[in-house]
């Protein structure tokens, strides 16, 4: 047995360290925001930085003070101007440096804080390669100016330019912590949107562009479901100093919820989401006087809940999902309360209600009986799914770690050969498709119980019931780099957007990128994902061979083994507006073929490669 070296031995008080708060927060980041991330993802790093300043301004909107808020980004530089009332100029170094110090702890001043812990500011100051923070009040100001969260220069005096009260911050993201972030506009654009939804009155002015809502959550639903193209009914609405909720139907296969707290986007939801789902259940069945299921009730279901409080608790300090248990009980029936009388004060939209609710509980009592015959079938068959070459670690599981577990699905026995014979079977398992799997976009859940392969792939995955089940962290679409390929990936991709969203919204389905090009002479070879790989490798190689990979099935399975392995290139399919998806793929995928062929017709783009290439030698 190899000794030890004398570094990793030694276990003494010389190896024990004290961190200040700033070191703590710059060497543990992810404590304190989450995933650092490179702004690709709407949880990011940077737009937790962005969202901890624009809450201080949020909350003296809430407080009654200042109702328009200024934001600016150029590139990673970030400005953020309310007209609150302003920091207390004594303590404007230490309500941005130094932790567990602000107002929030006074429910005096600030009642519905989301911001509790006196952590997010601070957390933007010593992330920031620099940071700067103004307060203006009554003629008086005070700046500080830091750089990674050391005050550089402090400043207060009178205020001649004539500022009006109120704050302003501005920071720039560390490029040694954030490395390539950026800023997606998307992104921004949504989490201000969802700030003016949750305030009704408050105006937030982005890069010269307004932002503002008038009717609060139910501009929310109004947007969600298309200005109310899928909406069955008018949404319903109710609005009191501590809860709001918004509710409609569509004719969709999932629920859709969007849950706050204290002005906070609750992306997991929490106590309060739970508690309106429940509450909105029990209200229609005390209306219909029957006894509904919840996936009756909430099938197409959209809503939205928005609550204050004066000390809620969070999961993380990111503030994604409320914890607090002891109000779930009163907030069930305050619910329940609310939406009976919505109900009752809107007769036409409670009798469209019930009869959607009617009418899917009838359909899923016809898909019990298919479910049965389906299953009756398979297991006839064979207990075995016959397409799927599974590995031994599984996501659900309970011993063992299946996190790294994937399911490759490939298209014809040539490309499953390929991967067979060098995948790890530890972790990767294989679903074969026999060939175009069914369109599914214009049809009803049952067809996946008539469907051998679908209803297969579905058993595969575990997730009949609930996603919750899924047996695999990633699930990976391998099909040829061809036109039928392409077409194959497409329909898969709208199996899980039609029956199974959160497949999807959760980051579970990836698409495995495979070398087009081998580009190589008798000294070098280099693979090449696309046609800029492709030429900047025949710049390099003299004389090269070039050979053009069509399928998985042509590519040498000792050479396939790298594309699968450590070094295997995901992009992950990725949805960034999910209520807009059914009018994309009607679109896309839809019996609209005329009008589809005309499109693509109109926007073809055809590439001169034989230019490319000319150039490239």
């Amino acid at each position: 047995m190899p000794a030890a070296s004398s570094s990793s031995a030694v276990y003494d008080e010389s190896k024990i360290k004290t961190l200040s708060s700033l070191e703590h927060i710059r060497a543990r980041t992810g404590m304190y925001i989450g995933r650092i991330g490179d702004g690709s993802h709407y949880d990011d790093g940077v737009y937790v930085l962005l969202k901890e300043v624009i809450d201080n301004a949020i909350d003296e909107f809430i407080m009654g003070h200042g109702n328009e808020v200024l934001l600016t980004i150029d590139g990673l530089h970030v400005v953020v101007r309310d007209h609150g009332r302003g920091i207390p100029l004594g303590k404007i170094v230490e309500c941005v440096s130094r932790i567990n110090t602000g107002a929030k702890y006074n429910d005096d001043v600030f009642q519905f804080s989301v911001g509790l812990n006196g952590v997010g500011t601070k957390a933007v100051n010593a992330l920031s390669s620099e940071f700067t923070v103004a307060s203006f009040r009554e003629g008086q100001f005070a700046r500080a100016n830091f750089k990674q969260g050391v005050l550089q220069q402090h400043k207060k005096g009178a205020d001649k330019s004539g500022e009006r009260n109120g704050t302003l911050v501005e920071f720039s993201p560390d490029p040694a912590i954030f490395k390539k972030s950026e800023f997606k506009e998307e992104h921004v654009t949504r989490r201000l949107r969802m700030y003016t939804y949750l305030n009704a009155g408050l105006k937030i002015r982005y890069n010269g562009t307004l932002y503002h809502s008038k009717n609060g959550l139910l501009d929310l639903l109004d947007e969600d479901t298309d200005n109310q193209q899928d909406a069955l009914y008018p949404p319903l609405h109710h609005r009191d100093r501590t809860l709001e909720l918004a509710i409609t139907h569509t004719q969709r296969f999932s629920e859709t919820h969007y849950s706050f707290v204290n002005g906070q986007f609750t992306s997991d939801g929490g106590t309060h989401l739970s508690a309106f789902r429940e509450g909105v259940l029990k209200a229609v069945n005390d209306f219909t006087k029957k006894k509904y299921e919840g996936d009756d009730v909430r099938e197409g279901l959209v809503g939205a809940v928005a609550i204050r409080l004066k000390e809620p608790i969070f999961e993380s300090q990111t503030k994604n999902k409320l914890g607090n248990t002891e109000i779930r009980g009163e907030l069930v029936k305050k619910v329940q309360d609310i939406v009976s009388d919505l109900l009752h004060r809107n007769p036409e939209a409670a009798e469209k209600i019930a009869a959607k609710v009617e009418d899917t509980a009838r359909l899923r009592r016809e898909l019990a009986s298919v479910k049965k015959l389906a299953r009756e079938r398979s297991a006839a068959t064979t207990l075995r799914i016959p397409q799927l070459k599974d590995c031994k670690l599984h996501l659900n599981q309970k011993k063992g770690n299946g996190g790294g577990s994937m399911v490759f699905l490939t298209e014809g026995q040539s490309a499953a050969g390929s991967l067979v014979s060098c995948r790890d079977v530890m972790t990767q398992a294989i679903f074969v498709l026999k060939g175009k799997p069914l369109n599914v976009n214009d049809l009803k859940r049952a067809a996946l119980y008539k469907n051998d392969e679908l209803y297969n792939l579905m058993r595969a995955l575990n997730v009949e019931e609930s996603v919750d089940g899924l047996r695999y962290e990633k699930v990976i679409l391998a099909t040829d780099a061809d036109v039928d390929g392409l077409h194959i990936r497409n329909l898969l991709i709208t199996f899980f957007l039609r029956f199974f969203p959160e497949l999807v919204t959760r980051g579970h389905v990836h698409i495995l990128e495979t070398p087009l090009f081998r580009v190589r002479n008798k000294k070098k070879t280099v693979y090449c994902y696309d046609e800029a790989e492709r030429v900047a490798a025949i710049r390099s190689i003299p004389n090269p061979e070039i050979t053009r990979f069509k399928g998985l099935g042509e590519i040498n399975p000792t050479e396939f083994k790298g594309f699968v392995g450590r070094d295997m290139r995901l992009s992950p399919v990725e949805v960034e507006n999910l209520p807009a998806t059914p009018h994309i793929l009607d679109f896309y995928m839809g019996k609209n073929t005329p009008e589809r062929r005309n499109y693509i017709m109109d926007k073809l783009v055809v590439e001169a490669e034989e230019a490319l290439l000319a150039e490239a030698v």
